[in-house]
Formats: C-alpha cells, sequence, structure tokens
C-alpha cells in the first residue's frame, strides 16, 4: 500500500513538474511572439523605389533579428495616409517625403526628431542636411537629390539645344501626326518654376536664408513673363491635351517611350526610359529666350520616423543603415536616385553618369524649395492658376494674382 502510495505520490508530482515546465515554455514561447512583434518595422518606401531598398532591408533583418515589411506608398500620399493609420497603430515606423513637407509635419506632430551622433549627419553635404532640419532639429536623413533635367531621344534628337529657342524650333517643324518635339509638365509648379524663376519670379523673399511669408513674387512681372512663356507652348498646340492634369505625367511618359516624344523636361531621368530601350541623352535644362538659364527647384527627399512608432529606437537605428555609403550606392544602382554623400560624390559609377552630370549642371542654377511652413499653402493655388493659364481660361497676370491672393488669405487662417 505504501509503495502504491509512493508510486502515485511520484506519478503526481512528475505530472505536476512536466505541467509547470510545459508551462514556462510556453510563457518563454509567448514571450518570445512578443520580443518577434515588438522587433517589426513597417516602412513605406516611394511607387517604384522598393527595389533600391531591399538589399539593404535584407542585411539589416539578418544583423538585428528583425522584421521589415516595406510598401509601395506614392510620397504624395504618406502623410495624407498616416494622419489616419498612425493614430490607428497601423501606420509606417518609417517613410519617406520631400523635405517641403517636413514643417508641416512636424506642426501636424505627425514626424519625430532624430538624435544622431555628428558622425552620422558629417557623411551627408551640407545643404541636404540642411533641407532634413526645420527650426534647429533634425526630422530626417536625406535619401536623394534632384532637380528637373532636359530628356531627349538621341535617334529622334542627335544633341542637347543649348537654348529654348532652338528647342522650339525644333518642335515646330516636327510636332505633327501625334508626334511631339518637346514636352513639359508646365501645368505643375514644380516643373514650371523653371521658366517662371528663370525669368524673375519667386515664391517668397529671402533675407539672410530666411522666407518673408508675407512677401510673394508668384505675381510678379518675371513670374507673368514666364507663365505667358508656358502658355505659348499649350496655345501653339505644341503640346497635347493629355499631358494637362494629375496623370499629366504618365502620359508624358508614354509619349517619349514609345518613341512620340523626342524630347521632355522631367526629374526621373533614367526609369523607366531605360526599361523602354530608348538610346536618350540627358542635359542641363535649356536656357530662356532672355539668356537666363531656368531655375529649377532642387528636391531633397529623406526617411523619417514617425511620432507614432513604438519602435522608435530600432526605426532611427534602420534609417541611419540604409542611408550609409554602402546602401546608399546599391539604391543608386537600383533606382539612379543620387544621395547627397560626401563619400560617394567621386565615386566613378555615380559621378560619371551622365544623368549624374547634368543634374550637377543644372544644379549650379537650381534653388532649394523653401521649406518654411508657409510652403504647403502654395502649392494649389500656384497649380490652379497654372490649370486656368494652360487651358486658356484665363490670362497669366489675373491667376497669377488671385493665386497670390490665396495663398496669402491660406496663410493668415492657418499661421
Amino acid at each position: 500500500m505504501k509503495k502504491a502510495l509512493s508510486l502515485l505520490t511520484i506519478s503526481v508530482l512528475a505530472a505536476s513538474m512536466l505541467v509547470a515546465c510545459e508551462s514556462k515554455d510556453g510563457d518563454k514561447k509567448a514571450a518570445g511572439d512578443k520580443d518577434a512583434a515588438d522587433k517589426t518595422l513597417i516602412v513605406w518606401e516611394d511607387k517604384d523605389k522598393k527595389i533600391g531598398l531591399m538589399s539593404a532591408v535584407a542585411k539589416f533583418e539578418k544583423e538585428n533579428n528583425v522584421t521589415i515589411k516595406v510598401k509601395e506608398i506614392s510620397m504624395k500620399k504618406q502623410l495624407k495616409l498616416l494622419r489616419l493609420d498612425g493614430p490607428a497603430g497601423t501606420g509606417a515606423d518609417v517613410f519617406t517625403i520631400p523635405y517641403d513637407q517636413i514643417g508641416g509635419a512636424v506642426t501636424e506632430g505627425l514626424i519625430s526628431e532624430l538624435k544622431v551622433d555628428s558622425s552620422v549627419t558629417n557623411k551627408y553635404t551640407e545643404s541636404a542636411i540642411q533641407a532634413e532640419t526645420y527650426n534647429g532639429k533634425l526630422y530626417g536623413l536625406p535619401k536623394a537629390i534632384e532637380t528637373a533635367v532636359f530628356i531627349y531621344n538621341k535617334k529622334l534628337m542627335p544633341n542637347a539645344p543649348a537654348t529654348m529657342d532652338e528647342v522650339y524650333n525644333f518642335a515646330k517643324g516636327f510636332t505633327k501626326n501625334g508626334n511631339y518635339g518637346f514636352l513639359a509638365p508646365w501645368n505643375n509648379f514644380y516643373f514650371a518654376y523653371g521658366p517662371i524663376g528663370g525669368f524673375g519670379g519667386y515664391v517668397f523673399e529671402q533675407k539672410d536664408g530666411i522666407y518673408d511669408p508675407t512677401k510673394l513674387g508668384v505675381n510678379n512681372d518675371g513670374a507673368v513673363t514666364g507663365a505667358d512663356y508656358i502658355r505659348k507652348w499649350y496655345k501653339e498646340g505644341l503640346f497635347p491635351k493629355e499631358i494637362i492634369g494629375e496623370k499629366g505625367g504618365t502620359q508624358m511618359d508614354d509619349l517619349f517611350t514609345s518613341g512620340k516624344a523626342a524630347s521632355m523636361i522631367s526629374n526621373r531621368w533614367s526609369f523607366p526610359y531605360k526599361a523602354a530601350n530608348i538610346d536618350y541623352g540627358v542635359a542641363p535644362l535649356p536656357k530662356l529666350p532672355n539668356g537666363e538659364p531656368q531655375k529649377s527647384f532642387i528636391g531633397v527627399t529623406g526617411w523619417h520616423v514617425s511620432s507614432y512608432s513604438k519602435n522608435k529606437d530600432l526605426a532611427v537605428k534602420f534609417v541611419e543603415f540604409i542611408t550609409n555609403e554602402e546602401n546608399a550606392k546599391i539604391r543608386f544602382e537600383k533606382t539612379k536616385e543620387i544621395p547627397p554623400i560626401k563619400a560617394l560624390a567621386n565615386d566613378p559609377s555615380i559621378a560619371e553618369d551622365p544623368g549624374v552630370k547634368a543634374v550637377a549642371a543644372q544644379s549650379k542654377y537650381a534653388v532649394l524649395m523653401p521649406n518654411n511652413l508657409e510652403m504647403d499653402k502654395v502649392w494649389k493655388p500656384a497649380n490652379d492658376a497654372l490649370q486656368l493659364i494652360v487651358t486658356g481660361k484665363s490670362e497669366p497676370k489675373r491667376a497669377l494674382d488671385e493665386a497670390v491672393k490665396q495663398i496669402g488669405t491660406n496663410i493668415k487662417i492657418n499661421y
């Protein structure tokens, strides 16, 4: 009896120990699952640019035992989505936007300040870090720099013209039967600023690096002359109606890649023209009829950390990693987006690229887009004005005056 009792006692103890062990193993497994969940980052990359990121993602995942989920979303839509998805806990930890949107993102509380060592920031050009800085605080690390350039089909236009008068004369003779000598998305203020700025227009008056949002040059005499020059191309039927509107850029790309357009202005000087097997050249923007260069905008895009992220330290570490020299060079090879990294400035594979040379040449005349908060209120009224001008629904002076009035009102109401 005692022996049976002893065996029963041992069995019970063994069973208890087994349950306890299973419970501890279960707790460990659950804890492990939680740790794995805590080490997941959601990254929003721009459309058609994921290919330049995945090599770095794979290395970071392996080295840090984390999971990175990358989703392609147009940069134009990322902040809008973050306003909704961030508070719901489903938004990105890391996202990418143009630097002129930083001021608005800071004001809305959508973006986190990045506190990184000077050894990190010193890798990038001074202007690129300046672009990612707002009110003295760093909010992103530079991903790429860009500006509009002249792209031409060498089969149809063997050499890049030096002046817009040459482009105009070529277009007058070439544009017929669905073929176009030259195209430009000049109903978009980002691209229209080339001629508008070249004729003397500007956005905000600037003194000692500070913009005065009460003093606008969007409707001064130079800006009106530039807008009138833009209207000329549409009025004379040198641009098709298909390139007017939000989808104009896509329609323009289609005409160029199908061999129906001899030249164009764009800030995308590789993709998708290379994929279409077009033998193309890239050059700085031709000079305007007044002899002045076109003052295109210099754009800087960066990687940023959402203020809603629950893994901010990991997100910052990831941003530092994907923008380092090695990964930035790989990204350039895949996407042709130019990294503003000092150490890569003389790298032959980058410095000798024709597109990079054209961007560098055009950048001498280009200007940084204003990154003050008020710039956010410029785009829509300016674009609306250009839309009226290129469709012949308003004279340039009247449309730009109305745009400035609307910009001023929006700034007063919001700021």
